[in-house]
C-alpha cells in the first residue's frame, strides 16, 4: 500500500501562520471585524453593510493574489498537489459549506479569531473541525485505502 505523505515545511508553515495572524489583527484593528474567510466572501456576494464591499473585496483579492506574490518572490508558483479527483473536491466543498452554515463560521473565523477571543463557541467548533478532519484522514487513508 502506498501512503500519501505530506511534506514537512515548518518555516513556510510558520510564516503562513504569522501572516494569517497579522492579517486577522490588522482587520480587527482597522475595521473592527473578524477575519472569517467565509463571512468575508458571503458579505461580498450578498452585500452586507453599506460601504463594506471595498475591504471585503481587498481581502478576497489578496487571498487570490497570494500565489502571484510567491511567484514574484521565488520565480515559481507554489506547488499544489491534490491527490483526489475533482468530483471529490466538489463533494468536500459542499460538505464544508454545510458545516460552515451550521457551525456559524469557518476555520479562520473560529480557529484563528474565535480562539484568540477565548470564545467558548469557537473552542467547541474548532475541536469539532479538528476531530472530523482527523477522523476523515484516518478513514480515507487507512480504512478505504485511498
Amino acid at each position: 500500500m502506498t501512503g500519501i505523505e505530506t511534506e514537512f515545511t515548518p518555516l513556510m508553515s510558520f510564516a503562513g501562520g504569522v501572516l494569517i495572524g497579522l492579517s486577522a489583527v490588522l482587520l480587527m484593528f482597522f475595521q473592527g471585524r473578524i477575519m472569517g474567510a467565509t463571512g468575508i466572501l458571503s458579505g461580498l456576494i450578498t452585500g452586507g453593510v453599506p460601504g463594506d464591499k471595498s475591504w471585503r473585496a481587498a481581502v478576497v483579492v489578496g487571498m487570490i493574489a497570494g500565489p502571484l506574490v510567491v511567484l514574484a518572490l521565488t520565480g515559481q508558483m507554489p506547488a499544489v498537489d491534490v491527490p483526489i479527483s475533482l468530483p471529490m473536491i466538489v463533494i468536500g466543498g459542499f460538505i464544508v459549506g454545510i458545516g460552515v452554515t451550521f457551525g456559524s463560521g469557518c476555520t479562520s473565523g473560529h480557529g484563528v479569531c474565535g480562539l484568540a477571543r477565548l470564545s467558548p463557541r469557537s473552542f467547541v467548533a474548532t475541536l469539532t473541525f479538528m476531530a472530523v478532519a482527523i477522523l476523515t484522514v484516518y478513514v480515507i487513508r487507512h480504512v478505504i485505502g485511498a
